[in-house]
């Protein structure tokens, strides 16, 4: 478990590089009960505009926010998680896509235990979600 004494302001936590295929979309669908056919059907994905199928907009946000969890020993720790989705993570058929997520610990309460991760999430060199916080509780 991540303890509070071992944690600086400023610290970085990662990268870690989490691949996404169309195989984890049809789990992550059936799982999730999210069967929207723009994470599933490439000719709806581009009758609406999409470049490609892509990757749940839940299933970004779990996946970056792993990293914290797993930092921090215990998914229980994470007590808040905010973000804003910036660009959709495009998973082309043949290739499929990897986010890239590092955070940098921005906030540390040495009373309360508590910090703040800040997550850049990256998806092909773009950001892919934008001003994520995750709160997590330290021993």
């Amino acid at each position: 478990m991540r303890r509070a004494a071992d944690t600086t302001v400023g610290q970085t936590i990662g990268p870690r590089r989490v691949p996404v295929d169309r195989e984890l979309l049809r789990a992550y669908a059936a799982a999730s009960g999210d069967d929207n056919p723009i994470h599933l059907d490439e000719a709806v994905a581009r009758s609406v505009g999409l470049p490609d199928v892509i990757a749940h907009g839940m299933w970004t946000m779990g996946a970056a926010a792993g990293l914290v969890a797993d930092w921090a020993g215990d998914p229980g720790r994470v007590v808040s998680y905010g973000t804003r989705f910036t660009k959709p993570v495009v998973v082309p058929a043949d290739s499929g896509a990897e986010l890239e997520v590092s955070g940098t610990v921005t906030r540390l309460d040495a009373e309360t235990g508590e910090a703040t991760v800040e997550l850049t999430v990256t998806a092909a060199g773009t950001r892919v979600l934008g001003r994520t916080r995750v709160g997590v509780r330290l021993d």
